[in-house]
């Protein structure tokens, strides 16, 4: 199917939302990583996200362009391409942005979007994501209202993060301790300023305990219990049944009942990347191991160009971060839900 309209998308988290399922979404470097989540999708037979971090963007733009707009819109661009020939639909996001990236990164895939809006055609990007994790909630808000006006012209949704990740990815860390927690004075604040929907859809990152990267059991404590909280809370006040739609950071390596708790209180998105890196990496050791007098030209010998190809082991590479995706797509329930 071709990349998700911005009807599709909304359906799918419609669908998401009142079927108590979520969405991988994958973070992509490349074609191979790219193609990698497609198959994994396809083969759990659900609908899915693909992101691309400034970091990620800049990687694939090229190791010594780094030019974070020209790597987004080549992955995007590819993205449109090659999805056409899968049975599910599939929507592409970018990741994390602070706030001193938003204008050399966000900001221009928002105006490339509207270009084509503007010409009749449907956004190179589904949504964006502002991640102002780093500066005061009351700025974070103004500057995701700022933006929302911005993506709903371009028929696009933002994605914000009221609350802060612990961790680090792309250069943006941040200390495991209590405001990792959102509070409801927060959930309330954040529709206060960008309201229920009516001036434009936005999904909401709120924080319980989530950190980046993968950690030892025990050292990361979530409390999924703080999502409910904040959904009742502000649902009571305005009359709606989980007036939020949330999404899960920081999601690597969470137990099953974690996830399936965030999943029951709103979650229709979990970002997935170290897992997901690991899958895919995991594959190329063992080949090289397993081959090492193939891929390398050992003693005078010549080695073995079907072992160094990089066609084998990307394959392998590819396949194993797939069946990790698929596992995602079980565990927050999509599987076998793709929408059609």
């Amino acid at each position: 199917m071709p990349i998700a309209s911005p009807e599709k998308y909304a359906e799918m988290l419609d669908a998401a939302k009142a079927g108590s399922y979520a969405f991988p979404a994958i973070n992509i470097t490349s074609s191979q990583t790219l193609n990698a989540a497609l198959q994994g999708f396809a083969e759990a037979g659900s609908d899915g996200i693909i992101q691309v971090s400034t970091g990620g963007a800049e990687y694939a733009s090229g190791p010594t362009i780094k030019h974070m707009v020209t790597g987004a819109v080549a992955l995007a661009e590819y993205a449109h391409v090659v999805a056409k020939n899968y049975p599910i639909n599939v929507v592409v996001h970018t990741d994390h942005c602070p706030k001193e990236k938003l204008d050399p990164y966000v900001r221009p895939l928002i105006a490339i979007s509207q270009e084509r809006v503007d010409r009749g055609l449907e956004p190179l990007f589904q949504s964006h994501m502002w991640d102002g994790s780093a500066v005061p909630m009351e700025e974070n808000l103004q500057i995701a209202d700022e933006l929302l006006a911005l993506t709903a012209k371009a028929r696009q949704i933002l994605e914000i993060e009221v609350g802060v990740v612990g961790g680090e990815e792309d250069g943006v860390k941040a200390e495991i301790n209590e405001k990792l927690y959102t509070t409801v004075a927060d959930g309330l604040r954040t529709i206060e300023v960008l309201g229920l929907g009516e001036k434009g859809r936005y999904m909401t990152a709120l924080t319980f305990g989530n950190v980046h990267g993968v950690y030892k059991p025990g050292a990361v404590k979530l409390r999924p219990a703080v999502l409910k909280e904040i959904q009742d809370a502000v649902g009571a006040k305005y009359g709606r049944d989980k007036p939020f739609d949330l999404v899960f950071h920081g999601g690597s390596g969470s137990t099953a009942q974690e996830i399936s708790d965030a999943v029951d209180f709103g979650v229709v998105k979990m970002n997935i990347d170290t897992d997901t890196q690991y899958a895919f990496t995991r594959p190329v050791v063992e080949h090289m191991f397993r081959n090492y007098d193939g891929v390398l030209k050992i003693d005078g010998e010549v080695g073995n160009k079907k072992q160094y190809d990089p066609r084998a082991w990307g394959k392998s590479a590819e396949a194993g971060m797939a069946k990790r995706i698929v596992e995602a797509c079980e565990q927050l329930r999509s599987a076998g839900k793709t929408i059609g």
